[in-house]
């Protein structure tokens, strides 16, 4: 069946929806993209007006996760502020920031000479705060043009740096045949959400559907919420 996408993602365009109804399911509704499908799960139970209703809730909660994963360039300009202003007091100020599909194996890279920043657009879709390490990285750059302690002193105060270069280095490793050393030497998981569609227990008996484990591309809440809504350096 065919449901049309929330204007301004997929050009919308019509996007084509599989349901899937389990019996298992009692009051959770489960949706993520696979190819140019979108899977939806809900309970069996689901009239087919709920089936509608929540069809296009999870649409949208798609629509809006995709689009915080692929912020514009003037998004990225506004994280970048925010982020010099954070973790760097302010002191880093990139003339430009924008995506660049140029960047062969690297991530992102820092032109010292005028100030600008490149990010990959293999870094789209990503989880946030892997976007947000290579915004950092790129911006400490401006700050230290090598990888020396002093570089790397900088990014301490950043609590995911290990856990995104670990990220981006399985990726590479995945994608490329092999790690690189740092982040610009150089997607993520397709964005899935689910959430509580009734809260209610389980009944006769039966063994309530287990709860997913947390992961980046994935969350569970209630549904009476909204969506929560000079050198070129390269970084290592």
């Amino acid at each position: 069946m065919a449901y049309e996408a929330e204007r301004g993602t997929q050009g919308g365009a019509e996007t084509y929806v599989e349901v899937r109804r389990s019996r298992r399911r009692k009051s959770t509704v489960s949706a993520y993209r696979d190819g140019e499908r979108t899977i939806v799960s809900i309970p069996a139970r689901f009239t087919r007006a709920q089936e509608r209703e929540w069809v296009q809730r999870m649409l949208d909660r798609l629509a809006d996760k995709e689009r915080r994963r692929r912020p514009s360039d003037a998004e990225l300009v506004a994280r970048a502020t925010e982020l010099s202003t954070k973790y760097l007091d302010g002191r880093a100020h990139p003339t430009s920031v924008r995506w660049s599909s140029n960047q062969g194996r690297r991530w992102g890279s820092c032109t010292l000479i005028d100030g600008s920043i490149r990010i990959s657009t293999r870094v789209q879709g990503m989880p946030e705060w892997v976007l947000d390490y290579v915004l950092l990285h790129e911006l400490a750059h401006l700050l230290h043009a090598g990888h020396g302690p002093g570089f790397w002193a900088l990014l301490e105060s950043y609590p995911r740096t290990e856990r995104a270069k670990g990220f981006l280095e399985g990726v590479s490793f995945t994608r490329d045949g092999g790690a690189p050393e740092s982040p610009d030497d150089d997607k993520g998981a397709p964005p899935h959400v689910e959430v509580e569609a009734h809260p209610a227990a389980a009944q006769d008996g039966a063994t309530p559907e287990p709860a997913p484990r947390a992961t980046p591309d994935r969350h569970a809440v209630p549904a009476g919420r909204g969506a929560q809504t000079p050198a070129r350096q390269a970084a290592r």
